[in-house]
């Protein structure tokens, strides 16, 4: 990249391939079904081993910290030096960690299980982002989206799987989801080989080249305003995936299965979210989907903390929906941004979401353990006033001419 020109590298890709697209997308949802449950189980580990909400939040920030660090250097690597069968390899991690999980009668073996669920996605999703994008047809958006789905739908019916399976048969019953594990490496094998055809077929190709007429300045800080509206976004979240379980119980004395079901319901409207955010960046611009996103939910997230049970819930399927709608936008816009460099961008974007949501969780925990459940939503509520950084995004639309 020169100061004064971003050129997006595009294979021309005739078609869409979709069955490739969704192949990634349900193995993250297998991958983050497993990545849920470990948030899904800690009331039980709360109560199980006495932790304190700190302890909470240091396992949240084990999984999500160790992801965010290697998630860049994966993606950095494997754009240099592609590995189409290392995505195998990162849901064999979570195997291991999930194991750790369901026999571990230690704290410090928890934490070691959580790590290693933080490696295996830590590897697979700057890989299986960059698959999507193989597949997408230029449909790049789309192709993110769906992607994102399958990991958001993972994340939502992990809860439920915890109330429903976990919850009633207790710590061990995680081994069960290890079936889940095997099938995923069964999948991420075929999609391997598909990956590895692909780009042997691509070699030498002749690839067009559009250019974005943007000063190298201009493009750090547009990605210094991409990282903070995902930090803002990613603060937010990790307040209802770690606490939302125990804000319910305290606020509207629910039982642990019914506020599992309402975390359910945050976590399907972020599914949701992801699945309109993709198609409405490709149409209307990804800059339009994040001015929606992440500044239109601000009246809702300021009044959460006052409203009753029934407002409470639809506030949450609101805030759920717009929130995530922003992710695929983000996620795209900085794509375009860095050309070629496509794993690095995922990594880098999906591992700050983790450790941003990691870091977020323990200090979270020290403010609840501080100053009760209910003030952790109260200075969240005003997190989406950062939005207005998005006025310093460039218009891409605008700034790209075809070379």
């Amino acid at each position: 990249m020169t100061d004064t020109t971003a050129q997006p590298v595009r294979i021309p890709v005739e078609t869409t391939t979709f069955t490739v697209i969704f192949a990634v997308s349900f193995c993250h949802m297998l991958n983050d079904v497993m990545q849920s449950l470990l948030a899904a189980l800690y009331p039980m580990l709360k109560d199980d081993y006495g932790l304190a909400f700190w302890q909470i939040g240091l396992l949240t920030m084990a999984f999500q910290v160790t992801a965010s660090l290697l998630q860049p250097l994966v993606g950095f690597y494997t754009d240099k030096n592609p590995k189409p069968y290392s995505l195998a390899f990162g849901m064999g991690s979570t195997f291991v960690g999930l194991l750790l999980l369901a026999f571990g009668d230690r704290y410090s073996i928890l934490l070691l299980g959580a790590c290693l669920i933080g490696i295996g996605s830590a590897i697979f999703h700057p890989e299986a982002s960059r698959v999507a994008r193989m597949a997408s047809g230029g449909r790049f958006g789309l192709a993110q989206s769906l992607f994102q789905v399958g990991g958001n739908f993972g994340t939502a019916i992990g809860p439920l799987l915890a109330a429903f399976i976990v919850v009633p048969r207790g710590q061990t019953s995680v081994a069960w989801f290890c079936a889940a594990a095997l099938l995923g490496m069964i999948i991420l094998q075929q999609v391997g080989s598909w990956y590895n055809r692909y780009t042997a077929a691509r070699k030498g190709a002749s690839r067009a080249i559009p250019a974005v007429n943007l000063p190298r300045s201009k493009v750090v800080i547009a990605l210094v305003v991409l990282a903070l509206l995902v930090f803002t976004k990613n603060i937010y979240t990790a307040s209802f995936t770690s606490y939302y379980t125990f804000y319910a119980m305290e606020r509207f004395d629910v039982t642990v299965q019914q506020s599992q079901m309402m975390l359910f319901l945050f976590l399907g409207a972020i599914a949701l979210g992801t699945v309109l955010g993709g198609p409405f960046g490709d149409r209307f611009g990804s800059k339009a989907v994040i001015w929606f996103s992440i500044l239109g939910i601000l009246p809702f997230t300021v009044a959460l903390p006052f409203v009753g049970f029934t407002a409470t819930l639809v506030l949450t399927f609101i805030i759920g929906v717009m929130l995530a709608s922003a992710f695929p936008a983000i996620v795209v816009f900085a794509q375009e941004l860095v050309p070629g460099r496509v794993g690095m961008i995922a990594g880098i974007f999906f591992g700050f979401a983790f450790g941003m949501g990691g870091i977020a969780a323990a200090v979270l925990g020290v403010v609840a353990d501080a100053k009760g459940i209910e003030f952790v939503y109260l200075i969240c509520a005003f997190l989406p006033f950062l939005g207005l950084l998005t006025i310093f995004l460039p218009n891409m639309r605008e700034l790209r001419a075809e070379a």
